[in-house]
């Protein structure tokens, strides 16, 4: 059983009577502990994508089934639960707390979750010390340079042990170094049996996945598996 599953999903924006088909009749599986990356032009509709699979927005058209439940069945207080229980985000811009220790930032998906204070304290520090910032667990995250930044971003989406990890241009704001880091730590999640997908718009990113599905104006324009994939930092290229 698929852990993702649309048909024929789309999403369309009505702005003055004007339409716009952000995503246009896709259709597509994800089984669980795949990495897939999602690649295409600005515009071509992957972080539209990636905002109805992590439920941050519905589609206006198929059917999405997770873990083989509808979305259709879910409140939107249901959709908020399960995609702070199920879901990981890592975003390009970080949005961490800049005033807020590491610590507290990974801590922040457990205050929704029913959680024992000693005990979120406990999955946050685990999850600092899967990405090696153990020494940076009390520093501000203004303090950190932003391949450490999006190391937090990624200790905050595992703390929860989520089913499925989301990552929209985790590398976009970083140098070469700092992008080849973070996507090593990200092909590890992966290795280590986590479910991955990846929205990129750069080839030597999205060959870390093992499948990359390509979009053109909202539609797929391939799918394929990827037989060259990237292992280590030196073939990570900006």
């Amino acid at each position: 059983m698929p852990l993702i599953s649309v048909k024929n999903i789309e999403k369309t924006y009505v702005i003055e009577d004007v339409e716009t088909h952000a995503v246009r009749d896709i259709s597509l599986e994800i089984n669980k502990g795949e990495f897939v990356a999602v690649m295409g032009p600005s515009g071509s509709g992957k972080s539209t994508l990636l905002h109805m699979l992590g439920f941050l927005d519905r589609p206006t058209g198929g059917e999405y089934r997770f873990d083989d439940r509808s979305i259709d069945e879910y409140s939107d207080d249901e959709l908020a639960r399960v995609r702070n229980r199920e879901m990981g985000f890592v975003f390009q811009a970080f949005n961490l707390l800049p005033r807020t220790t590491v610590l507290e930032n990974v801590k922040l998906p457990l205050l929704y979750a029913d959680i024992p204070n000693e005990e979120q304290d406990t999955l946050a520090r685990k999850a600092i010390e899967v990405v090696g910032l153990r020494d940076r667990m009390h520093h501000e995250s203004s303090q950190l340079s932003g391949g450490e930044k999006q190391r937090v971003a990624i200790a905050r989406a595992l703390v929860n042990n989520p089913s499925v990890i989301f990552a929209d241009e985790p590398t976009g704001n970083l140098d070469s170094k700092s992008g080849g880091q973070v996507m090593e730590f990200i092909e590890k999640l992966h290795a280590d049996g986590n479910t991955i997908l990846l929205i990129t718009h750069e080839t030597y990113t999205a060959e870390y996945a093992e499948r990359i599905i390509r979009l053109k104006d909202g539609l797929i324009e391939s799918d394929t598996k990827v037989s060259n994939r990237h292992h280590t930092k030196d073939h990570f290229v900006k």
